[in-house]
């Protein structure tokens, strides 16, 4: 007798359709991992640093509903409140402070002004009030302040430069290449440093600038410069010696370039002479230490011999007039 024999045919092809899907599943898997891998390999924080920033995004959404709802009953101060309680209980309040670009100045001065920011909730930061606070340093020429999360608080400092030395009142003060003033310094830590004097000096310190521009041979030679009446200049040199200039910006550079030209050629500095007086447009005057006594002295001399020289003649007048008598 005949027996008829039906083979599971689709229930093969389901269980090998299945095991296909596994396949994939698993493979698609193994895929994703490796990206999710390869992305954790080139992010600037760890795997549980962008765990604490997904659960910061989602408490952040959360404080953004909070925060809608308070403002809509007309409470932002118990929104913000709840927003840094947030914030903190997440982390992200400042544990650190890191301050970057100090070279110069005294560094505790940043200090003493940021970490009062210290344990505050991220949100909480008046980022633009303390930098403010440390554009009021002297030394601080420009200062960005960044929330580096999830608990660091960073300063960046761009200092000041010194450039010159200004002369105040018997002290000495450093001060920039705009005239801002950085804070006193010793004579001994000025030593070698250009010296600016007079009233409204530390203003003119540009203009200075330009002008022993015009003149690059002499002003590594020059020591100090005295504005003068808040009109003129008077340059001493590193040998002691003066240089008296006319007022105005093109008359005083015409004057140093002319002055320049003429050490050049005859090594006016180092020399005898102790000042030189080029006010006037059309001559220099020039003085030199113990001259004029020397002149004095001769002119003295001179006068002397003239009145003996007369005498003498009246003597021998008075001899002559006895014989013929």
């Amino acid at each position: 007798m005949a027996q008829t024999i039906r083979r599971g045919g689709k229930g093969v092809r389901r269980a090998a359709a299945a095991k296909g899907a596994q396949r994939k599943v698993a493979t698609a898997k193994k895929q994703t991992g490796n990206v999710i891998d390869g992305v954790m390999q080139w992010l600037p924080f760890s795997e549980e640093t962008l765990h604490r920033i997904v659960l910061a995004v989602i408490l952040g959404v959360a404080a953004m509903l909070v925060w809608v709802v308070a403002s809509m009953a007309g409470v932002p101060m118990l929104a913000q409140e709840k927003l840094a309680q947030v914030a903190s209980g997440a982390g992200f309040e400042v544990k650190r402070v890191e301050v970057r670009g100090v070279n110069r100045m005294n560094e505790l001065k940043i200090y003493e002004k940021v970490l009062g920011q210290r344990d505050q909730s991220m949100p909480r930061l008046d980022i633009d009030g303390l930098r403010g606070d440390l554009m009021q340093l002297s030394w601080v020429k420009d200062a960005r302040v960044s929330r580096q999360l999830p608990d660091t608080l960073v300063v960046d400092i761009v200092e000041r430069s010194p450039h010159a030395v200004l002369r105040k009142g018997g002290k000495l003060v450093l001060i920039d290449d705009t005239g801002h003033e950085l804070e006193p310094v010793s004579a001994a830590r000025a030593k070698g440093m250009l010296v600016l004097e007079g009233e409204g000096a530390g203003e003119k310190v540009q203009d200075l600038g330009r002008l022993l521009d015009v003149a690059p041979a002499l002003k590594p030679q020059v020591a100090e410069a005295e504005w003068i009446g808040n009109r003129r200049w008077n340059i001493m040199f590193k040998t002691g010696q003066v240089l008296a200039l006319p007022e105005g910006d093109d008359q005083s550079a015409s004057a140093l370039l002319g002055f320049a030209r003429m050490d050049g050629v005859n090594r006016l500095l180092g020399g005898k002479v102790a000042s030189f007086d080029m006010r006037a447009s059309d001559r220099m005057y020039l003085r030199v230490p113990g001259h004029a006594d020397e002149v004095a002295a001769d002119q003295r001399a001179a006068a002397e011999a003239k009145a003996a020289a007369k005498k003498a003649a009246q003597l021998a007048r008075a001899k002559a007039a006895e014989k013929d008598q």
